[in-house]
């Protein structure tokens, strides 16, 4: 019954918030106490009884009461950190506040003019350590946020205790938080026994840090990457004395936590897994705060300078801990803990339901993004060894698997950035040789071979059966393939077929007159195959074999008719054909067993919209590749292509990349090799593919060949652009994971809109 009563009286309480107009006094503490003393609800009974339209009543209304009640209930959570919450009633009083603010803050910010409120100073409370200071008065928004750092370290409500005996206490201002970092890990060596009492109560707590940090939300996209999150600013300051503490004991949970369930199959259906939620907010807490002064990271010319980053602005403490972790074991501790997430997802279908499946795989690649991102040490590290496959692999599932469904675009774009960022190094061109065992069921073609035909199968499915709004990817796709080509020791002749049928889909006439960018796409395969030819010939006789065979293929670019007649009559057959690339003539082969084919998004699915991305010529720097293996970076040329809307494919305009098109090393091969093969045939009476790869396989073209071309590698560079297009997706996710309790769910966001499907 004490439940129901309580519940009784908080809704009594809201209505008479609701319905008095008179402002009630701060000092009426048995009015304000009806809200957190006495009950006992859940956060979900909280968002069931603080109706929506009953706060922005409150707000319009009598906002000298709304004011009250944040003032209040941020005047309980500091008095519980200073007491450090001895009593049972303490306890239960600082997660009302907790659940209360989390209700309330969306619709605080959601109003312009209420937004400064947090802002605005308190009288009495006071700021100790700045004697200086007049009145000494701290804003509302800095106590609660140093009341929360201080609850998330208080002993016996969120860490053990480490008392001596029953007598003594442990005094929250002389606390030294390192000493009770929640897990072990990176800086830290002791895991505490588990609690799930305390995990329930750090939840509460980084939900509510991370409402107040959603202010973000509520503000239009800007290309002004210079507007700082203040909530973020502050936090992350060394105005908070737990910073490190608890950017380690959040980087910990979530790279230690292992939701197979402790070993045992099917632990998960006998067990609720307290962990999981905690560990989901955790990894919310640490993407969001990891927003580098707002914009584009200062990034160090070589890892060995990571110390002198200049950087504007106050300094956020979660970036600079971040890029100063350079163990070689806490690395692998990271890496580790990443990839065995990250695969979670894809173990589930040997004993189905046998592990628990993790949700949160999204916001593990954003954090996975910032560590390489912001720690040059921690990508080296990544791609020292193969175990940078073990992150690779799941991406390309997840980008297999989403490939149908325009719910998850951001998801395909935050996968290719990531494949993007590490094609750039030369290690991962190398590491992708190695043989490909593990068989995750994904809907693709059955292949022997290694990580680098994976790689090129899974993008062939992505852009010959994705849908329309994946595009503006292609360009990155086929940038990712030429990065890694030079370094590719032997494709199969499944990718070799796959890459072939881009080709000839990408470089029929309609298509490449079409659009005003096609042609890139044609320029980029032929790059590719350049440099498997140039550089790794030798065990290539699959790819040189299908260029023979679609040698038309070739010889039909090289005579790309120009005349304006001709282009009138690819346009119109253009408009016969919809389909931007024939799937027909790809020969498709047998999905691997197990797999699903991938699906759009259900009816009625929720997707948060997106910004543009910046073109691939401003995500990416060339840089040439000298003799011995060091980058130089080439000087930009401004793109030729116009801005304006209105376009149409000219004779002029087709001259002027056509003359371009690095056609000569393919053409001599053709030139040699094709009589070669058509004598052997002849002679003896072949039709066997074998028999042909063998004499291809020992055939050499040295000094046949025009110079080798210098490798060229289009790096990934942070800009304004990308930055604001990670603020908004990263949101985006954070908004639509957080439904239980809705936080946000229909509440006036700005950064994004919210769609239906």
């Amino acid at each position: 019954m004490g439940s129901t009563d309580s519940k009784l009286n908080f809704r009594k309480a809201v209505i008479q918030l609701t319905t008095k107009t008179q402002p009630v006094e701060a000092t009426d503490d048995a009015f304000w106490d009806q809200f957190w003393a006495d009950t006992t609800t859940t956060v979900q009974d909280v968002f069931a009884l603080v109706p929506a339209a009953e706060i922005r009543a409150v707000r319009e209304e009598s906002p000298s009461n709304l004011a009250t009640l944040c003032y209040k209930a941020v005047e309980k959570l500091v008095q519980g950190a200073e007491s450090g919450c001895p009593t049972e009633r303490e306890k239960q009083v600082i997660l009302n506040c907790t659940r209360i603010l989390t209700r309330i803050l969306p619709y605080i910010f959601e109003d312009q003019d209420w937004r400064g409120f947090f802002w605005s100073t308190v009288p009495g409370a006071g700021r100790t350590d700045e004697l200086d200071d007049d009145d000494g008065a701290r804003p509302l928004a800095e106590s609660l946020l140093l009341a929360i750092a201080d609850l998330l370290f208080c002993p016996d409500f969120t860490v053990h205790s480490h008392k001596r005996g029953p007598d003594s206490v442990e005094n929250m201002q002389s606390i030294d938080s390192c000493e009770y970092i929640w897990e072990a890990g990176v800086g830290f060596a002791q895991s505490p026994p588990l609690n799930y009492i305390h995990d329930l109560n750090r939840t509460e707590l980084l939900r509510l840090l991370l409402t107040c940090f959603s202010e973000a939300m509520y503000l239009p996209p800007s290309s002004d990457n210079s507007v700082l999150n203040p909530w973020v600013t502050f936090f992350c300051s060394t105005e908070n004395r737990h910073a490190l503490p608890l950017f380690t004991s959040l980087l910990n949970v979530v790279c230690a936590y292992d939701p197979v369930g402790y070993g045992i199959p099917y632990n998960h259906l006998l067990f609720s897994d307290y962990r999981e939620q905690l560990v989901e907010q955790a990894v919310q807490v640490l993407i969001v705060t990891l927003e580098h002064d707002g914009g584009v990271p200062h990034r160090p010319a070589s890892p060995s300078s990571m110390e002198e980053q200049e950087s504007t602005g106050p300094e956020n403490l979660f970036v600079n801990y971040l890029s100063r972790i350079h163990r070689e074991e806490d690395f692998d501790f990271v890496l580790k803990g990443l990839a065995r997430l990250l695969t979670n997802p894809l173990t589930q279908t040997y004993l189905p339901n046998s592990t628990k499946k993790i949700q949160f795989h999204q916001e593990l690649l954003v954090l996975f993004w910032k560590l390489c991102d912001f720690n040059k040490k921690f990508l080296f590290f990544v791609l020292k060894s193969s175990d940078v496959l073990d992150i690779l692999v799941p991406i390309l599932y997840y980008l297999n698997d989403a490939r149908a469904d325009q719910s998850r675009v951001g998801l395909m774009h935050i996968g290719v950035f990531i494949l993007l960022l590490l094609s750039g190094e030369r290690n991962f061109g190398v590491r992708l040789n190695k043989p490909y065992s593990i068989h995750v069921p994904m809907d693709i073609p059955v292949f022997t071979g290694t990580h680098a035909d994976l790689l090129i199968v899974v993008f062939h499915k992505i852009i010959t059966t994705g849908h329309q709004r994946l595009q503006p990817l292609f360009d990155c796709l086929l940038t990712i393939v030429v990065n890694v080509s030079p370094y590719l020791k032997s494709l199969s002749m499944v990718a070799a077929n796959k890459l072939l049928h881009l080709l000839e889909a990408f470089s029929t006439s309609w298509f490449l007159f079409s659009a005003a960018q096609n042609h890139h796409l044609v320029f980029f395969l032929l790059e590719a195959f350049n440099n498997i030819i140039q550089y790794q010939f030798d065990g290539n006789c699959n790819l040189v074999y299908a260029i023979i065979r679609k040698r038309n293929v070739f010889h039909q670019l090289a005579n790309l008719p120009s005349d304006p007649a001709s282009i009138q009559k690819a346009l119109q057959r253009k408009r016969k054909s919809p389909d931007v690339i024939s799937r027909t003539s790809s020969q498709e082969t047998v999905s691997m067993e197990g797999s699903h084919p991938a699906v759009p998004a259900e009816p009625g699915t929720l997707k948060a919209s997106l910004v543009a991305m910046p073109g691939i010529d401003k995500l990416t720097e060339k840089s040439q590749v000298s003799e011995d293996g060091t980058m130089v970076v080439c000087r930009r040329r401004l793109s030729s292509a116009s801005s304006t809307s209105f376009w149409a494919p000219t004779p002029e305009w087709v001259l002027s990349w056509k003359c371009k098109l690095p056609l000569q090393t393919i053409m001599r091969l053709l030139q040699v090799l094709v009589p070669q093969v058509e004598k052997i045939c002849i002679d003896k009476g072949l039709t066997d593919e074998s028999e042909i790869l063998k004499f291809l396989q020992h055939g050499t073209l040295v000094g046949l060949l025009p110079v080798p071309h210098p490798i060229l590698i289009r790096k990934y560079q942070a800009n304004a652009g990308t930055a604001m297009w990670f603020r908004t997706y990263m949101w985006g996710v954070v908004y639509l994971r957080n439904v239980d309790p809705p936080i946000w769910y229909d509440t006036d966001v700005r950064l994004f809109e919210i769609q239906r499907m």
